[in-house]
C-alpha cells in the first residue's frame, strides 16, 4: 500500500476522532430492517458497523422486525398475510408464526453472525425479563399491540457488562399472551425509554424527500412539525409513517438525535456517526 493511501486512512481515523469521544460510553439504539437483513454483504457491513461502535466504547441496542419472512411462512402453511393500514392483522395463529420466525429465527440468525464475526450478542424478546409490556392496540388488528413498558435496567445491564442486545418485536402483554409490536415503533419507545442519544433508522431509501421520486429534494434535516405535515399532506406514507412517527416520540421524550438512512449503502451506520457530513435525514426538534 502506498504512502498516499495510509494518509488517506489516517485522516479518516482522524475525522472520525471527535466523534469517538463525543460518543463514548452513550447508547444508540438501531433499527435494522429492509435489504440490509437479507442481503449477505450488507447484513455483513451492518454487523461489522455494530461491533465497531461497541469496542469504540458506544453502546449499540440492535431492534428488527422480519415482516417479509413472516409472510413467507404464512403462506407456506396455507394463510395468507392482511394488513389493515399496514399493520398486519395477527390471530393466534399467526401470532405463533411471528414469534417463531421473529424470536426463534431471524432473532438467533443475527445474534449468531455478530457472535461470529468478534461481537458478543444477546438476543431478546418482550417476555425476556418482561423486557417489553404491550397493551392491545384494537379489536380488529387481534395480536397487534403497543408498547406499555420498557425494563430499560436489563437492557443497560447488558451493555455494562459488554453485550449486544438484539431486540426482537414480540411483546409480553399483561395477560399473558405474546404481542406483535411494529419494530419502527418499538425501537421509539426503547429508545425513549434508555435515554439515548441517538436512534437510527435502517431503510430501503436515500432518506425523506421533498418532492416524491426526486433524489435531489433530499431533506437532511426534518423538524417535527414540518413531518407531521408532510404525514397529514400524504407526502411521507407508507412504511415511511412509524418510522417518522418513531423518530418524533424519542425527541419527545428527549433523545437528542434521530436518524433515517439507507441502509443499502455498505457500513452507512459509520459513514453516518463518524464522518462530518453524515447521510440521510434527520428528524430534529
Amino acid at each position: 500500500m502506498d504512502e498516499e493511501k495510509l494518509v488517506e486512512k489516517a485522516e479518516v481515523l482522524i475525522e472520525a476522532l471527535p466523534y469517538i469521544r463525543t460518543f463514548f460510553g452513550k447508547t444508540f439504539v438501531i433499527k435494522y430492517g429492509g435489504s440490509a437483513m437479507t442481503d449477505p454483504e450488507l447484513k455483513k457491513a451492518v454487523v461489522l458497523d455494530v461491533i465497531l461502535l461497541k469496542y469504540v466504547g458506544v453502546n449499540p441496542v440492535l431492534v428488527h422486525g422480519g415482516g417479509p419472512e413472516i409472510s413467507q411462512w404464512m403462506r407456506r402453511v396455507g394463510k395468507e398475510p392482511r394488513f389493515v393500514n399496514g399493520l398486519r392483522v395477527t390471530d393466534p395463529d399467526t401470532m405463533e408464526i411471528v414469534q417463531m420466525v421473529l424470536a426463534g429465527k431471524v432473532n438467533k440468525d443475527v445474534v449468531a453472525l455478530i457472535n461470529r464475526y468478534g461481537g458478543k450478542a444477546v438476543g431478546l424478546c418482550g417476555h425476556d425479563g418482561n423486557l417489553m409490556t404491550a397493551r392491545p392496540r384494537s379489536p380488529e388488528l387481534g395480536l397487534v399491540g403497543d408498547v406499555e413498558s420498557v425494563n430499560a435496567p436489563l437492557l443497560h445491564l447488558l451493555c455494562r457488562e459488554g453485550y449486544i442486545p438484539v431486540i426482537a418485536s414480540v411483546g409480553a402483554g399483561l395477560d399473558g399472551k405474546s404481542y406483535n409490536i411494529n419494530a419502527d415503533s418499538a425501537a421509539g419507545d426503547l429508545a425513549a425509554a434508555l435515554k439515548a442519544d441517538k436512534l437510527i433508522m435502517l431503510t430501503d431509501v436515500e432518506g425523506i424527500f421533498a418532492e416524491e421520486g426526486n433524489p435531489d429534494s433530499l431533506i437532511s434535516a426534518l423538524e417535527v412539525e414540518r413531518a407531521r405535515r408532510l404525514i397529514a399532506e400524504g407526502r411521507i406514507s407508507g412504511g415511511m409513517i412509524p418510522k417518522v412517527e418513531a423518530c418524533i416520540k424519542a425527541l419527545d421524550s428527549g433523545v437528542p438525535r434521530t436518524h433515517i438512512i439507507d441502509g443499502r449503502r455498505v457500513h452507512s451506520l459509520l459513514l453516518e456517526i463518524f464522518t462530518d457530513k453524515g447521510i440521510g435525514t434527520m428528524v430534529v426538534t
